[in-house]
């Protein structure tokens, strides 16, 4: 059992922990980048957080759901045919948009029911939009992470998770920025 010693964890972890605080940096930068555009409305500086942290954590839910099949042996069949990967993508889909749909609603609340220039609407067209992209982006790559490490060897539950939710806060900045240039919000 010398897979879960200290040096093979330190081993198995740091690659991991390098790449995910360089993703954090570049993601803190872009953030950084469009602050003054994020204070001119408090909405928006509402929302991100929730935002990113639900492609983040409901690509490592199912992330941890494909290493959970993986591990029992249940999951390592091709990605298009396989129904495991089939139903825990739709059900982590239903969950990110349905609390992309009430985090709208929510912001819109918390803006004192329309004192803000967005309207729910608008609010719900940026939740969901963003949110859409975010999922997609983050599920295909914790599908992909998850199907590479398993076929090298690696556990998945060293990678997927720790890469996944810190890839959810880049690519959920970039689809909520792409979101309101689109809709030229800022």
């Amino acid at each position: 059992m010398s897979y879960y010693t200290v040096r093979g964890i330190l081993s198995r972890g740091m690659p991991i922990l390098f790449f995910t605080s360089v993703l954090g940096v570049v993601t803190g930068q872009i953030l950084n980048s469009e602050l003054d555009n994020l204070i001119s409305l408090p909405t928006i500086l509402l929302l991100v957080p929730a935002l990113i942290k639900i492609g983040g954590d409901t690509g490592s839910i199912l992330g941890a759901r494909l290493s959970s099949a993986f591990h029992m042996g249940i999951g390592t069949t091709h990605i298009h045919k396989n129904p495991v990967v089939r139903n825990s993508v739709i059900a982590a889909f239903i969950v990110g948009i349905t609390a992309s749909v009430i985090l709208s609603v929510i912001a819109w609340m918390m803006s004192g029911f329309g004192n803000s220039p967005l309207g729910l609407f608008t609010l719900f067209k940026i939740c969901t939009i963003s949110g859409t992209l975010e999922l997609l982006a983050v599920f295909s790559a914790t599908i992909g992470i998850a199907f590479a490490s398993h076929r090298f060897g690696i556990d998945p539950d060293d990678t997927v998770i720790p890469v996944i939710a810190t890839l959810g806060d880049l690519v959920g900045i970039t689809a909520i920025f792409s979101t309101l240039y689109l809709f030229n919000v800022i």
